[in-house]
């Protein structure tokens, strides 16, 4: 998958970027290629190699039909939790980790359903507040929204299924 210079992207996991350069460096004879891409959400720039983007997961973002069907899951969507807290914090890792939508909105609810029922850990909240910042932030852009009005939708998806989405920590 090749980017262009000004595209917005998904970084899994960080979150919606710009690729602000694309520049060269040599490594002994070799020649690799780079993406420099600045993060929304902390203006941190991150260098991904052309050959590392697959690995990494780099995406474009989500079009419209996507989002539609994130909002219907989170109102009417079921999602499976596992009882053990190590595996479902690996679970929920893997599925930020794989910088799909679809999965951040499961690792979303997931959690909120948990913590519906009992107090999550420090590390379950932290990874709850990035799921719901991962969701804002791409819904913001593909609806081309304010990340006010993005919360908004959220609340009104995740109400319908009796949830509640909580400030950030």
């Amino acid at each position: 998958m090749t980017f262009q210079i000004g595209e917005k992207v998904v970084y899994p996991n960080q979150g919606v970027g710009i690729i602000e350069n694309i520049s060269s460096r040599s490594f002994g004879s070799d020649l690799e290629k780079f993406y420099l891409l600045r993060l929304g959400s902390n203006s941190m720039t991150v260098m991904i190699p052309f050959s590392n983007v697959g690995n990494v997961g780099l995406r474009k973002i989500a079009k419209a039909q996507e989002i539609n069907r994130i909002l219907l899951f989170l109102a009417t969507g079921t999602c499976d939790t596992t009882g053990d807290w190590k595996n479902r914090f690996k679970e929920n890792t893997e599925k930020m980790q794989s910088g799909n939508l679809t999965q951040a909105a499961e690792v979303l609810k997931s959690l909120l359903i948990l913590q519906a029922e009992k107090p999550l850990s420090f590390r379950e909240k932290r990874m709850l507040e990035r799921a719901r910042h991962f969701l804002v932030a791409e819904i913001s852009i593909v609806r081309k929204v304010p990340e006010v009005t993005a919360i908004a939708l959220l609340k009104k998806a995740l109400g319908r299924a009796s949830l509640a989405l909580p400030a950030p920590y």
